[in-house]
């Protein structure tokens, strides 16, 4: 044991000794030791490869911490959406419903703020932590009395033109100086309000029609600028560039116009930006066959200049190349999606707001290839790509589409894996998306499914849709399954009778339909529940509805089983009472597979 420990303890010396040989050797062309006194040394220099470069204070938002620990998880499929989160009463089920709260929920947030901007003082202490401005009362007056240039400050900011202007007249005639930053946020505000307050709305402003000739005016004004010897700035370059399609009209006259326009910016020494790449992208889908023939090099030129496309950008070159529906022409589709593929974007045109990765989205379904779809669906996970997907309807519509193209490329496991990750945590389907799912099932034999299918149709609200039901009721009824899945499949079928009886609160009764009440009577009867299949079969007079032959026939088969002679007697007035065709042939089968009496007979 002594001698274990005596070996580990010369290693470890060793190995110490080794190290601080190293640095010694490291050090040593650095230090240089004289006989002097340690005062009369020189701090030894350093040389420039161990010069320390102090890198620059990066701010954090206050948010920073939150979004780190978001993005260690996934969306919980199980849970709500987050608008619903504080309140689970209130958790929608059903399309309806997410658009009622969500409506309900806006017109509530709208009366809060009312209440805390009417009663300020009713709402002056600050809970949240950190501060969060919106839900505290806004300052409408004034807070700082004085005559400074700090209560001018707060006057430009609270957009009070009068009151700003007021103040500065009696800042000049104290002779108080007044800096020039601010002077010139003042003139600014004097500009764009003019010498009146803005008006409080509660909407915000509408972009109206342009007007008459606005388009050649705006090159009639660029004449006049050049005229002058001023020199446009690029915003007005990519508004002339915007408007180049407007003032001509053939192909051909339209792109020189342009190019002149990009050769004025070059003379100008104007550096074109994002903007002035996606402006001629714009132009050039009201080009025709020159936008196919131009686009690519606009591209590779901008990119020459370190400007990359955008969302907006790759949606151009979609709308120049890619006609739904045309054949031939998915190749664009596969080089933007290798582009795009991994990528996170923010919004860096007005354009990328127009719901550019919605329209790609579309695009990509209408193809009918599902590894596209896998890649679309994949590249709005990542980062906050799925905000730039559209508004509610709008990622309604996508979700339709996506789940509509599984359930007719892929098998029913892969669907219902899908199925319980979107439904009902970011999705509603419609009853028409239910629907491909009921076919899905049939495709791939799995029609044991339909019951839990059927709950599932009740939550949505999609328990009143006639048609929808109706086919649920006849793919039970086709084929006979064992007894296990028909045990169900009876259950399930007394559950949608209570809903024809009693119906959806606050929407229309079903109606029985021959088929359906036909439907009914064959899942009880592959059940073995008699009983329940006789009551349903009293349904045909009470909703006047005939019933087929090939029904009585299937039912006088079950009652010769139990050998229940005064049924059969009853089905065979039943018939005679709807003058069936096939009533005297329902007669001689039971003459002859029952024993009766001669009463009977």
């Amino acid at each position: 044991m002594a001698s274990s420990c005596s070996q580990a303890l010369r290693h470890h010396v060793c190995k110490s000794s080794r190290i601080l040989r190293v640095h010694l050797q490291k050090a040593w062309p650095n230090r240089s030791f004289v006989l002097n006194p340690a005062a009369d040394q020189q701090p030894a220099v350093s040389s420039p490869e161990e010069e320390i470069v102090i890198p620059k204070k990066k701010t954090w938002s206050k948010e920073a911490v939150l979004q780190a620990l978001a993005s260690t998880v996934n969306r919980d499929p199980t849970a709500s959406d987050y608008r619903f989160q504080d309140d689970p009463y209130l958790t929608p089920k059903t399309s309806s419903e997410f658009k009622l709260f969500s409506l309900s929920q806006e017109s509530g947030r709208n009366a809060a703020k009312y209440f805390i901007s009417t009663y300020p003082k009713y709402f002056q202490k600050d809970y949240a932590q950190p501060h969060i401005p919106c839900l505290m009362p806004e300052t409408l007056e004034a807070q700082i009395e004085e005559v400074s240039e700090a209560a001018l400050i707060e006057r430009i900011q609270m957009r009070k033109v009068k009151a700003a202007v007021d103040l500065y007249d009696q800042l000049q005639q104290a002779g108080t100086p007044v800096s020039l930053d601010v002077t010139n946020q003042l003139l600014d505000l004097i500009c764009f309000y003019g010498d009146c307050d803005p008006a409080q709305e509660n909407v915000p402003e509408q972009r109206n029609e342009e007007t008459y000739g606005a388009y050649s005016k705006a090159f009639s004004t660029y004449t006049d600028l050049l005229n002058n010897q001023l020199k446009a700035d690029v915003s007005t370059f990519n508004a002339l560039i915007t408007a180049a399609p407007e003032v001509k009209e053939k192909y051909n006259e339209k792109w020189e116009l342009i190019v002149d326009l990009l050769k004025q910016m070059a003379e100008q020494k104007v550096k074109p930006n994002l903007l002035t790449l996606n402006a001629v992208l714009k132009a050039l889908r009201r080009c025709g066959t020159v936008g196919k023939s131009q686009a690519f090099p606009v591209i590779s030129e901008m990119r020459a200049l370190s400007i990359d496309p955008s969302l907006a950008s790759y949606n151009h070159l979609l709308s120049i190349f890619y006609k739904p529906g045309h054949k031939g022409q998915t190749d664009i589709l596969q080089e933007v999606m290798n582009e795009v593929s991994g990528k996170s974007f923010t919004p860096q045109d007005p354009d990328d707001a127009c719901d550019p990765v919605w329209h790609l989205s579309l695009q990509c379904l209408d193809t009918k290839d599902i590894e596209q779809a896998y890649r679309v669906h994949e590249l709005l996970g990542v980062g906050e790509n799925w905000r730039l997907l559209g508004n509610d309807f709008q990622q309604n519509i996508y979700h339709a589409r996506f789940f509509s193209l599984l359930c007719m490329m892929e098998n029913i496991d892969v669907v219902l894996k899908w199925y319980r990750d979107l439904v009902p945590s970011v999705y509603y389907p419609s009853s028409n998306v239910m629907r491909d799912l009921l076919q899905a099932l049939d495709t791939d034999n799995r029609l044991d499914l339909i019951p839990q299918i059927w709950k599932d149709l009740k939550q949505l609200g999609h328990g009143n849709r006639q048609t929808l039901v109706e086919e649920l009721l006849t793919l039970m009824a086709r084929e006979k399954q064992n007894q296990e899945v028909q045990e169900t499949f009876a259950e399930c079928a007394l559950d949608i009778k209570k809903m024809y009886d009693t119906g959806d609160r606050g929407k229309v009764m079903m109606s029985w339909t021959a088929g359906s009440l036909s439907d009914l009577v064959s899942v009880l009867l592959a059940a073995q529940r008699r009983q329940d299949a006789w009551e349903i079969l009293k349904l045909f007079k009470t909703h006047n509805r005939v019933p087929s032959e090939e029904l009585l026939d299937k039912f006088l088969t079950c009652i010769k089983e139990s050998g229940d002679v005064n049924q059969a007697l009853e089905l065979v007035q039943i018939s005679a009472g709807f003058c069936l065709p096939g009533t005297p042939k329902l007669i001689q089968r039971v003459q002859q597979e029952f024993l009766l009496s001669e009463q009977q007979k």
